[in-house]
């Protein structure tokens, strides 16, 4: 459960950060760096989050759902010829 909570909230920050960029970027007319600061940081935490995905899926933390490992086919089934 605590994997899915970090991911959520990983997830509202990246939001929260785009969120935060457009605000200066509206804002800011004289050319500030929060706007990159801000964008930056989304693109870090992005990253991040995708590597922590990653690291979750091959120590067996976190399991996909919806396709099959063994035919690579999505979890519909099929009828036979």
């Amino acid at each position: 459960m605590l994997p899915k909570i970090l991911i959520v909230f990983v997830l509202i920050m990246i939001v929260a950060s785009l969120g935060t960029a457009l605000v200066y970027l509206l804002k800011d007319r004289n050319r500030s760096p929060r706007t990159v600061k801000a964008l930056t940081a989304r693109i870090g935490m992005s990253i991040a989050l995708f590597f922590l995905l990653l690291i979750g899926f091959q120590t067996g933390i976190l399991h996909p759902h919806g396709l099959n490992p063994v035919s690579g086919q999505s979890g519909v089934a099929q009828s036979a010829p």
